[in-house]
This record gives C-alpha cells, structure tokens and sequence, in this order.
C-alpha cells in the first residue's frame, strides 16, 4: 500500500507574487514589556525571506498576528487571510522560537517547522515556503532540513478507510521552497538527496503502519524483495528450509509457533567499480507482530506490536536509498524476519537454541525473540565480511524507560557509538550512546548453555543493556558495530507533531544514511 505523496521543486521568484494557495513564513518569538497601544506582552519578529510579504502588509502583519493568537512558540502555525495583499489567499506563520543570535535557526528547527506548516495546509494544492535559509556554508543543510520537513509533514497513510471521509483533507500536493537561485547546483543536488531520504521514510512509514494480517513475513518478505530488484540491489531471500537448512537456529525458533513462516532476506549494493574503503552491514528487526509467543504480553497497546518490524523496515528502505544516492562503499543489509505466536508449536521457555554461530542458547522468556533472530543475522553479517555493522530494532522497554520515546538508546563499540550520536544529532534523529557493563553479562550465564537470552532471575533492571550485551556475543571482534535501540522513536502513538504523524516515524533512516555518507567521508 503506497500513500500519496507530496512533491517539491525550488523557486526563486518574488514569493509575494507566486501564484500558490498559501505561502509559509517564518517568525520568531521575542518577549518584552507589555505594549501600551496594543495591550500585548512581547512582540513577534518575522525571520528573513518574508521581507515581501512584511512590505506588502505595510509593516503591520506581526502585529496582525498577535492579534491573532500567535507567539513564534516552535512549530506553531497561525493561518491569515490575505484578502488581495499578495497573490496568495493565505499565509501561514509557522513558529521558530527565539531569534538565534548571529545565526540561522538550526536545521532541526527548519525541518519541524516545514513539516507542521505543510501538515496544517491540508487541503492546498500547492504552498510556497519563505522560510529563513542562510547565504554561507550551513544553506546546504538548512535547505535540506526545509525540503525533508516538508516532504515528511505531507505524509499521510493511505489507510482502509472504504467510505470517503467529509473533513479529511488532501495532504499537500505540491510544495515550492523558495531560494535565492533555483540553478544553483548545490541546491538542487540537496533538493535531490531529500527526495530520496524522504521516500525512504516515507516507504519505511508505510510498511510499519500496514495491518499486520497483511505483512506477515512472507508478504514483507517479497514486498522487499521486489522493491529492491527494481531498484538494481542483488537479493537473497532464504525461506524456512533454507534457514533450517543454514542453521538459522534463532530465526527458526522465533518463527515456528507461526503457520507463516520466517524468512531472512540480504539486500547488497556494490558501487561501480567495487567502491573503496569500508564495508557497511546494516541489520534490522523484522518481527512482523509480536504477541510476546508463550511469554504473552498483556492486551492492552498489543495492536502497537505490529510496528515491532520497524528496524528492518528502515533497513530495507534505507537501502533503496542507497541504490538512488549511490555511496562509494558497499552496503550490505540483513532483515530477520518472524512472526511471534503462541501455538502448539511455538518455542518455549527452557528450549536452548543453537545459533548460526554455533553458540547454545537458554531460552527464558520468549518475549525476548528480537535478540534471537538479530543474532543470527549479525553473525552471519560477519561470516560474510563486513568493517562496521550497524543494527537497528524495536528491541526493548527498557529504552523507553531510561531515554524516553525520541531518544534511541545506542550500544557497542564505543567510537561507533559516539558517531551514531554525531549522525543523529546532525539529522534530527537523537540517539544516546550506553554501556554494557560485566556485570550485565555476569547475570546472563546459564547453567545449561553459553548465554541465556535475558538475566537469569528474570531481572528487568538494565533491561536495555541486556539486549546490547546478548547481541555483543554475536559479532565477530574485529567488527566495528552499534546496536541502536527504537524502541520508542519508531512509533509515535501521540498526536501529529512537527514532521512526525501518528504511527511509524521512519527513525532511523536518515541517521543510518548519514552513517554511510560518514565511512564514506571518514572511512
């Protein structure tokens, strides 16, 4: 299932004279004393690329808007009639907080802004942004963050919705970012970028927020598949005799409780040439719904267990985004995929598993089945040769618990993690680098098998390291790696914020993405 999406180009006319429904500006919040002729507290200022419209107003459209309610609070829109002053019947003044001092606003400012404008127009069919974007070294990443906020804030899933639906309003169809040169070659390389990122979250949004009964792995196995041979990558899938076969043994035991069975799909891109440098691994968790299998989860938020495949969701549509934006190092990407039930058949607390790497498994709690079928990803990740390998999975509460629901948790190797970070910070997509302490470890020995899945008491404290160390004694030591933990910001159950709508977010693809762009830079 495809959703509609927005398209975006640059313009470099008049932005008070575009023949658009409604153009977008930019105003910061700005406190002060109360004003005696007004009676308002504070004044808004208008940040730069609204110069036309402020002139078209006679000076008078802040003021117009503090009447109107608005205080340049981030992400706030305030909607005001034009009623002939300029070409469009709208403005839109979307909030951007207090004036940065000698600087832009940050991109991550830029991006939540365009997004929250965009998803407020719904029902325009073609919008302008005046938004502020520097004339030095950070235009390229302020433009970037502009068009992906965008791109993002039309999004909107298709649903299965059978009668139309009055007060639902179109997503924005079509979005113009205006800039100072629209033939500028640097622009419109990163109006390129942003469209392929943003069709990777996009596709990445999509198949998290499918109905399960519709993506079990079978179905999300071939859907991948097929989006992948378009888009030129070599594809492997492996079925369940295959895995069995291969000695795919957490794979196996994850998905047999399910009359759908597993599959492990391997996503490759090798640039012209063979590329140089490092090689990449990424590997995502694809359990399409978890019930938790024996070790059943409680009812209540269980229908959000569909979005538990949202790490090799980002994988596989990172790597479409790969084969568009075309890096210079190989990538190559591996998505585990299982549905966990409880039936006849489902394994059980007790069972021990022997992995693709040869290393037995106790089985405590079967609601622990991430880290099984990511281990035998990762270590055949590293049987087939790989530098850094970077691992991304809805894998536990306990990310939730210490680093909230926008804040990824990240494990492993300590300079990785700190790039993880780096590369999050850079696009919007925060992640927070945390131990593995022995101590953890101590508490995972089993008196029947090499490791048990979890604390062998059941212990829920470090419930987030334990998912880290577990996944450590997958990965071959001389593999740079990170694990990175989404538990929370794969999914927004909360009301539509600035680019991010209810259901999937499509985290971490960008970060993952600039990960890459980082080996390619730094090696």
């Amino acid at each position: 299932m495809t959703s509609p999406s927005t398209t975006l180009s640059l313009v470099d006319s008049d932005p008070a004279e575009l023949a658009v429904d409604a153009i977008v500006i930019g105003v910061h919040s700005q406190t002060g004393e109360q004003d005696a002729t007004s009676g308002l507290a504070g004044t808004l200022l208008l940040a730069s690329g609204a110069e036309s419209i402020a002139a078209a107003f006679d000076g008078r459209l802040t003021e117009t808007l503090a009447l109107l309610g608005a205080t340049g609070g981030p992400g706030e829109v305030i909607k005001l009639a034009t009623l002939g002053t300029v070409t469009a019947p709208v403005i839109a003044a979307v909030g951007l907080g207090p004036e940065p001092t000698g600087a832009a606003p940050a991109p991550e400012t830029l991006r939540r802004a365009a997004g929250a404008a965009v998803r407020a127009l719904a029902g325009a069919g073609r919008v302008a942004l005046a938004l502020p974007l520097p004339d030095d070294t950070d235009a390229p990443a302020a433009l970037r963050a502009v068009a992906e906020g965008a791109l993002l804030g039309g999004y909107r899933f298709a649903g299965y919705k059978t009668r139309p639906q009055p007060a639902r309003r179109e997503p924005v169809a079509e979005v113009l970012v205006a800039v100072p040169d629209v033939a500028d070659a640097t622009a419109t390389a990163e109006v390129a970028r942003a469209r392929a990122v943003t069709d990777a979250v996009r596709l990445t949004r999509d198949w998290v927020n499918t109905a399960p009964n519709e993506l079990r792995p079978p179905a999300f196995a071939d859907a991948v598949a097929t989006a992948a041979r378009e888009a030129g990558l070599d594809v492997e899938v492996l079925d369940e005799a295959a895995l069995a076969a291969g000695g795919y043994g957490g794979i196996i035991a994850v998905g047999q409780g399910s009359e759908a069975p597993p599959r492990l799909v391997k996503l490759s891109y090798t640039p012209a040439g063979g590329g140089t440098g490092k090689r990449v691994a990424l590997v995502g968790k694809g359990i399409t719904f978890d019930t938790g299998g024996i070790s059943i989860k409680p009812a209540q938020g269980m229908w959000e267990m569909k979005s538990d495949m949202g790490g090799a969701a980002a994988v596989a549509a990172t790597m479409l985004a790969v084969a568009a934006l075309k890096p210079s190092v190989p990538v190559t990407a591996y998505l585990p995929m299982a549905e966990n039930m409880p039936s006849g058949s489902s394994y059980r607390p007790g069972d021990v598993i022997s992995m693709f790497n040869g290393k037995k498994v106790e089985v405590l709690n079967t609601d622990a089945e991430g880290r099984m079928v990511l281990a035998d990803a990762i270590a055949r990740a590293c049987a087939d040769g790989c530098d850094y390998l970077f691992e991304t999975s809805t894998l536990t509460g306990g990310q939730v618990v210490a680093l909230g629901k926008r804040i990824a948790g990240v494990m492993g190797t300590p300079e990785v993690c700190e790039r993880v970070r780096t590369a999050g910070d850079a696009v919007g997509e925060p992640a927070w680098p945390m131990p593995l302490p022995d101590d953890v470890r101590k508490g995972m020995e089993s008196d029947v098998a090499d490791i048990s899945q979890v604390n062998a008491g059941m212990d829920r404290a470090g419930h987030m390291l334990q998912g880290g160390v577990f996944l450590r004694e997958f990965v071959s030591e001389d593999v740079a790696w990170a694990h990175i933990d989404i538990a929370g910001p794969s999914y927004h159950s909360g009301e539509a914020t600035g680019y991010w709508t209810k259901g999937g977010t499509g985290v971490p693809v960008r970060t993952l993405l600039q990960l890459i762009d980082d080996v390619v830079a730094n090696g």
